[in-house]
């Protein structure tokens, strides 16, 4: 009897050799096809979602091993890497406590967002991105000034967390435990203490932000702003985004020696210990200055952790050179040495920086600006020359200086 001149199109065996022979447009499968298929859907999908997990897969560490590991990167601010350390610390042991199928105990343990107060490149921003790095989780940085209530000209405050799924590849389950970092915060205060008869848009601001920083579900758009009211919005839950804010708070500091020196009128108090004062006010800040300075009390409920970072010295500024995992130095020094050319820097060229810095009150941002202005002649012709040594002094260091010296100041 002649087999039939149907087949399997995969594994050639006729139809008188299988038990089910599958039909199709243009060929045909048979049922041991089929089984072996599925094997292999399954084995990539399993792949794919583990390499989609650990891509994002929450390491969790203790407090001080958090601070140690700040401390790897950023010099000085202890007191804030403390706050940072545990506030962090507690609000994803809150999701460990939430995830665990434990219903005897029904506390609810809140989640605390921050506010950072400090001078402008005093770290606010290494911080974060440096505990987001550390925990494995998904980190989007976004600037408040950009952003405005709905009706207004500006971006809604639901792109901040279009930034955060973009970040993590639109895997919103990642996204509902990432850090998100709102730079700028200060810049959408509100003018003075009392609220205003008229409407003000940057109080509207921060009633927008109220919803997403206290934790609610959010149809967030996917490629962000109002261009295309017709893509279909993304759920997200921001319960368990922590929020952190920083801003400089420029002129705060007017308001905290004013609170401070009413606090301590008399005749008792040591003449040193209140110049000691005059020299750091920021570590006092509270949120009554915070709302002095504009911001609503009902945003101020949602940023319970309030922490400071306290302004750079001459002694600060010359660690934050050379001993971090990715100081200045270093990381000029592997720039030349992509090229074949060993770099060395001389100290009095460092402390050159430092008192630049310090005179244009930069800060640690400022330092890369004034190393810019110093190498930028040399990265341009050291990789087209033959020399494989440079040697960076205080004279050269001077004259480039001095030569851009303009556009410094522009920086600053």
């Amino acid at each position: 009897m002649a087999k039939s001149p149907l087949h399997c199109s995969f594994c050639g065996r006729s139809r008188d050799e299988v038990r089910i022979l599958i039909a199709g447009q243009e060929g045909h499968i048979c049922e041991n096809c089929v089984d072996h298929a599925r094997e292999i859907i399954d084995q990539e999908l399993s792949v794919r979602d583990d390499k989609g997990a650990a891509a994002f897969k929450l390491t969790i560490k203790k407090p001080v091993e958090i601070k140690k590991f700040l401390d790897e990167y950023a010099i000085g601010q202890d007191e804030a890497k403390k706050v940072l350390a545990v506030a962090v610390y507690n609000h994803y042991k809150r999701l460990q406590h939430k995830s665990a199928e434990n219903t005897a105990n029904e506390v609810e343990i809140e989640k605390s967002n921050i506010i950072m107060v400090g001078e402008t490149g005093t770290g606010k921003t290494l911080l974060a991105k440096t505990i987001a790095r550390l925990l494995n989780v998904p980190f989007a940085m976004v600037d408040a000034t950009v952003f405005t209530e709905a009706g207004y000209v500006g971006e809604d405050v639901e792109s901040i967390i279009t930034r955060l799924l973009q970040v993590c590849n639109y895997d919103v389950t990642a996204a509902e435990r990432g850090i998100v970092f709102i730079d700028e915060i200060d810049k959408i205060s509100r003018k003075g203490d009392n609220p205003s008869l008229t409407r003000d848009i940057k109080e509207g601001t921060q009633q927008a932000l109220l919803k997403l920083l206290e934790g609610s579900e959010v149809l967030v758009p996917p490629q962000g702003g109002r261009k295309h009211p017709e893509q279909k919005m993304i759920k997200v839950n921001t319960n368990n985004i922590l929020f952190v804010c920083g801003g400089a708070f420029d002129g705060i500091e007017k308001l905290i020696g004013r609170r401070v020196h009413t606090n301590t009128i008399g005749f008792n108090v040591d003449k040193d210990s209140q110049d000691e004062m005059k020299k750091n006010l920021l570590q006092y800040v509270n949120a009554q200055d915070l709302k002095a300075f504009g911001l609503i009390p009902e945003l101020l409920g949602r940023l319970p952790v309030i922490t400071h970072l306290d302004p750079l010295d001459a002694t600060t500024l010359r660690a934050i050179l050379t001993e971090p995992k990715n100081a200045l130095v270093k990381q000029y020094k592997t720039l030349f040495e992509l090229e074949g050319i060993k770099l060395t820097i001389e100290n009095e060229v460092l402390d050159f920086m430092v008192e630049k810095a310090m005179e244009y009150k930069l800060g640690a941002r400022g330092l890369r600006s004034i190393c810019e202005s110093i190498l930028t002649d040399a990265m341009f012709e050291m990789p087209s020359s033959a020399e494989t040594d440079f040697v960076l002094d205080l004279e050269y260091a001077k004259r480039k200086f001095d030569k851009s010296k303009m556009n410094i100041l522009k920086v600053a």
